[in-house]
């Protein structure tokens, strides 16, 4: 017989496993690329989908049903076509991207404009600091398939470092 050593959450106590393998698997067949996923993503240069498996991310929609529900963490896969990216941001937790395809140019910046670039490639990661700006941008010749996590279950929406852009960053969750 097993025995478990630590004790569930509360909100799975007594939930049959069946009822736990059912909500707590995602899979990737299942999952609808989201193009509106950011504020920045209507912008050429930014557009790419989010394809959420555990919680919301960056994006702000936590109400996401087809996520798998959010503890500690959040876990996303972004598709980034070739000539997009994201627009330079920050978050209140740190942020890993995880490049599971592709070629992506990461960057990380201060606020007096100096920036530091770096290419990644399959099994390449980058763990961004709270607080420190960063992004990236797909200048290789083809998509980006990349893990992006998020350190908290429920992250505010992203910090852009564009004023007119964080003025706006969360638009998207209004729109009709």
């Amino acid at each position: 017989m097993s025995v478990a050593r630590h004790s569930r959450s509360k909100e799975l106590e007594g939930v049959p496993l069946e009822e736990i393998m059912k909500k707590y698997v995602g899979r990737f067949r299942e999952k609808k690329g989201d193009w509106a996923a950011f504020e920045d993503a209507k912008i050429e240069g930014f557009k790419r989908a989010q394809h959420r498996f555990i919680g919301a991310g960056g994006s702000g929609k936590h109400g996401d049903s087809s996520a798998i529900p959010p503890g500690n963490f959040t876990l996303s896969i972004m598709y980034v076509p070739v000539g997009q990216g994201n627009a330079a941001h920050t978050h209140e937790v740190e942020e890993c991207f995880f490049v599971l395809q592709g070629y992506v140019d990461v960057f990380i910046e201060d606020e007096t404009g100096k920036r530091l670039t770096t290419r990644l490639g399959p099994w390449d990661c980058i763990s961004c600091p709270a607080g420190v700006i960063h992004g990236y941008q797909n200048d290789g010749l083809e998509p980006v398939y990349m893990q992006v996590m998020l350190g908290r279950g429920k992250p505010e929406t992203m910090g852009y470092a564009d004023e007119e852009l964080f003025k706006r960053r969360d638009a998207h969750l209004k729109a009709v």
